[in-house]
């Protein structure tokens, strides 16, 4: 042991050197994520590299046809790029939410004090004057809405704040927000935490994340045609490249089988506006535990989800409220002709009368001046 406490010593310095010279790296976390973001680039290189250092017929065709290359070498690149920006994009954590909400507000009342504030002039300079007692009404009346008072709203009538607030982070969680313990925060519309991105998919990066799934599913689709032609074009080779060529795509056929049925699974979560925690743990949550299954509590019809997923705003945080009785007695109704050829399934959140006519119940923050639910009837 003694022997090998000058190497040790000398590794450890070196480390610490390395470390300081880059301060990325010195988070566990950090390296993991980053070595987890390496491997998933190297692999991609191994299957098109090997691809195109075996099948010289693919490189003669490239040279036939370069637009075939080109098609190929541009949906890898765009896939690494999604990848990267899947990653590298906040799924939507809720102290986000909640310092944005408070800037806004600091916002509102600074507004609303200097346009309430009395104003004398004197040879054309303004002197504003306040006292402490004017300070206080003019803050009560700016119709300010503190974050503890929005994510109760989102909740039935009597909840109390101890109900929904965090037991690690200690804030406020609105309706379909969970805490990550691999990232230590809330994330809004949390779906699950993937390892190979190192982040949660949240409201913020899903749909990009199902944007990379689907290009990944194409380009493992397209690699593995590319390697059977390879295979069948001359199946006398050599025995230790058509042993290489056939544990890839072996390999590559199970990744393809798991990214289809992933990206299947997501389509229908997104179809319906569930989250893969809400479907896995429904009964487990206590908003969800007495709505039947084939209810979906958030849906606003095949049409409405799909537009809030595709085309909703990404600038903003959006939260939905808990639909009342009478709104699950009305989803939960069971389908008649009439409600088939009316496509109710695709506007079941547009229908008439109905409560989700306002967009997310008005609180995605895109109403003028934050939409302060004291300014609306019956919101409050």
């Amino acid at each position: 042991m003694g022997l090998l406490d000058p190497c040790r010593n000398a590794f450890n310095r070196t480390l610490d050197r390395f470390l300081d010279a880059f301060p990325c790296l010195a988070d566990p976390g950090r390296r993991s994520s980053l070595g987890l973001r390496l491997a998933l680039v190297l692999l991609h290189l191994l299957y098109a590299g090997v691809l195109f250092l075996f099948d010289t017929d693919l490189i003669e065709k490239a040279k036939q046809q370069p637009w075939y290359t080109a098609l190929y070498a541009l949906l890898f690149v765009t896939t690494l790029v999604q990848y990267f920006i899947t990653s590298s994009t906040s799924p939507g954590y809720v102290i986000d939410a909640m310092r944005d909400l408070n800037e806004k507000n600091a916002v509102a009342r600074q507004a609303a004090m200097a346009s309430k504030q009395p104003a004398s002039s004197k040879n054309g300079d303004f002197v504003i004057t306040i006292d402490a007692a004017q300070q206080g009404r003019l803050l009560h009346g700016s119709h300010v809405m503190p974050w503890t008072k929005l994510v109760l709203d989102l909740y039935p009538t009597g909840t109390s704040a101890r109900n929904c607030t965090c037991s690690y982070c200690s804030v406020e969680q609105p309706p379909r927000a969970k805490h990550c313990h691999d990232c230590d925060k809330c994330v809004l519309q949390f779906d699950h935490h993937c390892v190979w991105l190192g982040t949660c998919i949240g409201q913020g990066n899903h749909c990009r994340f199902w944007w990379y799934i689907c290009l990944e599913t194409a380009l493992g689709l397209w690699t593995v045609i590319c390697y059977i032609t390879y295979v069948k074009a001359d199946v006398s080779r050599v025995w230790w490249k058509y042993a290489i060529v056939l544990l890839l795509v072996i390999t590559l056929s199970l990744f393809l089988l798991f990214l289809h049925l992933l990206l299947l699974f997501h389509s229908y979560l997104i179809l319906t506006n569930q989250t893969t925690f809400e479907l896995v743990r429904r009964r487990r949550i206590p908003y969800l535990r007495g709505i039947p299954e084939r209810v979906y509590p958030f849906s606003k019809g095949v049409c409405g989800n799909l537009y809030d997923f595709c085309w909703g705003p990404r600038s903003i945080y959006s939260l939905e409220r808990i639909p009342s009785t009478a709104e699950l007695e009305e989803k939960s109704r069971p389908y008649t002709c009439f409600d088939i050829l009316s496509c109710r399934c695709c506007l079941e959140g547009t229908a008439p009368g109905y409560p989700y006519d306002v967009p997310d119940y008005a609180y995605p923050y895109d109403v003028p001046d934050y939409a302060y639910p004291y300014d609306v009837p019956d919101y409050a």
